[in-house]
């Protein structure tokens, strides 16, 4: 079973007297250890697409499953709960908060679930170790690089152990080098944690990374398989 499903999904907005459709009978699924990738020129629906994959917005119509649960007709305090256990979201910018440590600002996340102080720090301290920070955990902020402060990101998003990992732009404010590691440890994250990923991304040279790329446009979705394959890709 699929751990991001959507099934012939529809979002339209008022617009003025019109309606503009962002999502048109979108179709997507994401298997454990997959990596998708969406790319498409700005305006596309690929924000939007993200929005209801993570339950941020609910569709006008059709249905969307995320770790097996159909969530279109789930009340927002469930939908809430859901994303919050079963989906990490990596925005754009890291947004991390400047008086935590790299260690704090994933404790946190744990702290607002509920869970073991214990435990969290003993996963936190792993994950900082997964992304390459293990010894960074005491650094704040202003005192990380920018491919760092999207690590930190990336853990993060990872805390809570969710099913599917939801990728908004991850290279746009870092330099090509950079940009490929980051890629690079997400897909390696994605398989070795067995995580649907969905990435959103301009930057076409990171695509051979990906399992599958899909193609936004005008708010519809085509699909097509990665120009090489990930192995040949980190060579």
């Amino acid at each position: 079973m699929s751990s991001l499903a959507l099934h012939d999904v529809v979002l339209t907005y008022p617009d003025g007297e019109r309606t503009l459709t962002a999502l048109d009978h979108v179709n997507l699924m994401v298997e454990p250890g997959e990596l998708a990738a969406v790319v498409g020129p700005s305006g596309s629906g690929k924000s939007s697409l993200l929005a209801v994959a993570g339950t941020l917005l609910g569709p006008t119509s059709g249905a969307v499953t995320v770790a097996g649960r159909e969530v279109t007709a789930l009340r927002p305090a469930d939908r809430a709960r859901l994303r919050r256990d079963q989906v990490g979201i990596v925005f754009q910018q890291p947004n991390l908060l400047p008086s935590l440590t790299a260690l704090d600002q994933l404790t946190v996340m744990a702290h607002l679930a509920g869970r073991s102080p214990r435990r969290a720090t003993g996963r936190a301290r792993d994950l900082l170790d997964a992304v390459g920070l293990a010894d960074a955990g005491h650094k704040r902020p202003h005192q990380l690089s920018g491919g760092e402060r999207q690590r930190v990101n990336i853990a993060r998003a990872l805390m809570n152990s969710p099913e599917v990992l939801l990728v908004d732009e991850p290279t746009s404010a870092l330099d090509h080098h950079r940009g490929e590691q980051v890629v690079n440890l997400l897909a390696d994250l994605t398989h070795d944690h067995g995580l649907a990923t969905v990435m959103v991304t301009h930057d076409r040279d990171q695509l051979a990374t990906a399992d599958r790329v899909h193609t936004m446009t005008d708010g519809r979705l085509t699909s097509r398989p990665p120009a090489t394959t990930r192995g040949t890709a980190m060579k």
